[in-house]
């Protein structure tokens, strides 16, 4: 068949690198780097204390503090992170999990920033920016441990900011429902993928009963859900493998005799988004 029309093609693959170190300033160097060099959008890493609410002179972030991510503590380092980055141009994903609504707020602070410095409504801006924030609190307690806050409180704040987004930031992405952190601490790929789903159904629940948003806007809610999974599987373990990583949450007996399955990518999410990793397809928007 003929190459379809510039008008009739697909957009061009949002192309992100997962980054983040030391200081706010010298992230936002290799971001516009990278940005220079043809990057499409931006991933931004976490450091430890700032995953789990520690400021960097917090004595249990000492030792941590920007290593595997850059430090973010205040709306200040959030300026410094994005200076000279056009934000309704980006597509920015913030892997983020217990703070991630102080997270989004701070960003929405530094765009309100941006559009006062433009000349423009800062609603209007809001409304162009795309991007992800993790948001999936309920796997930290299976999986990673960066937890903050009990359960039904970290369900709250996942409903909040889902009912928030939808109706102020509707390109966004406000959760991604992961299941490839539980296949790293043990889950087989079925309990994976049920323990995925068991999170988003629990999400969407929340949502439609938290009565914030009226029953013709919960397609959006489904909408701007995404789920991650990981797709390749790494080859057999020995049973004294299994019994050395495998996590308390899952029992060791129920790993298959091999690990090479894929598992699959089930999506609580509209037709037009797909699985979000680093490189993400542009309806992932």
């Amino acid at each position: 068949m003929p190459y379809p029309h510039d008008d009739k093609r697909d957009p061009a693959w949002v192309m992100r690198t997962y980054a983040g170190h030391s200081s706010a300033a010298e992230s936002n160097a290799l971001y516009r780097g990278n940005l220079a060099k043809g990057q499409t959008g931006l991933s931004v890493a976490f450091d430890l204390p700032t995953q789990t609410g520690y400021d960097p002179d917090a004595e249990l972030a000492r030792g941590e503090v920007g290593k595997v991510g850059v430090p973010i503590s205040h709306v200040g380092d959030l300026r410094a992170l994005f200076d000279g980055i056009p934000m309704d141009e980006m597509n920015t994903s913030m892997t983020i999990n217990a703070p991630a609504m102080y997270l989004l707020a701070l960003y929405l602070t530094v765009s309100d920033e941006h559009a006062d410095a433009a000349g423009i409504d800062r609603d209007e801006l809001r409304a162009r920016l795309s991007g992800t924030t993790q948001n999936d609190i309920i796997k930290e307690y299976l999986s990673r441990g960066t937890y903050v806050f009990p359960p039904a409180p970290s369900l709250r704040l996942i409903t909040d900011m889902i009912a928030y987004t939808v109706a102020n930031v509707p390109k966004w992405n406000p959760i991604n429902v992961c299941s490839y952190h539980l296949q790293e601490a043990g889950a087989t790929p079925v309990q994976e993928v049920a323990f995925a789903l068991c999170t988003a159904i629990a999400v969407l629940d929340s949502v439609r009963d938290s009565g914030q948003l009226p029953a013709e806007k919960f397609g959006e809610v489904v909408a701007r859900i995404l789920h991650i999974s990981s797709t390749n599987r790494t080859p057999a373990l020995t049973k004294k493998e299994m019994r050395a990583t495998t996590s308390p949450n899952f029992s060791a007996g129920s790993w298959p005799e091999s690990r090479t399955e894929s598992s699959t990518a089930i999506a609580v999410q509209s037709a037009n988004a797909t699985s979000c990793t680093g490189v993400a397809p542009a309806s992932c928007r």
